[in-house]
């Protein structure tokens, strides 16, 4: 198997310039590259506004763990995603962010049957230096799949 990306030094420049909404809405239309983690897992960034995000993905079987469904790391992956992307969108250009923690309960087993999952994350408090958030993987119907929270330590360029 080949696993193949764009180089993320590619869009870093732009950080400094545009703000997390405008820099995950240029990644989302194509105008910058998505970041390897999200071209690794065929991740496609979906709703993106100031203090709500969502991410796609498609389970399949490469995805499996040893018990023939889709291992929790794939959740986790979108779910962490989620969270880190709807803290961006809140923050100035020049400014990001890094995980304080994570706490992701996961809600039943996902097949690849499941079709598309979607994490979409809501900024619950954005503070001066923390952003606090939630998200929740669900399928099309609307089913849950896990939920996760998390504090974002927000990074400006004084930090």
């Amino acid at each position: 198997m080949t696993v193949a990306w764009t180089d993320p030094a590619e869009a870093l420049p732009s950080l400094a310039s545009l703000s997390g909404l405008e820099y995950l809405r240029r990644v989302r239309d194509g105008r910058l590259p998505a970041p390897p983690i999200a071209q690794v897992f065929g991740m496609r960034f979906g709703e993106i506004e100031d203090g709500r995000f969502s991410v796609t993905c498609d389970p399949r079987e490469a995805f499996f763990n040893p018990l023939g469904t889709v291992h929790g790391g794939l959740a986790c992956t979108m779910l962490d995603t989620a969270l880190g992307c709807v803290a961006h969108s809140t923050l100035p250009a020049g400014s990001g962010y890094t995980s304080i923690d994570i706490a992701v309960s996961y809600l039943r087993p996902i097949l690849p049957s499941a079709g598309p999952l979607t994490a979409t994350g809501t900024v619950v408090k954005r503070g001066r230096r923390v952003v606090f958030a939630e998200a929740n993987l669900s399928d099309a119907a609307g089913v849950s799949y896990a939920s996760a929270t998390s504090s974002l330590l927000v990074i400006t360029p004084s930090t």
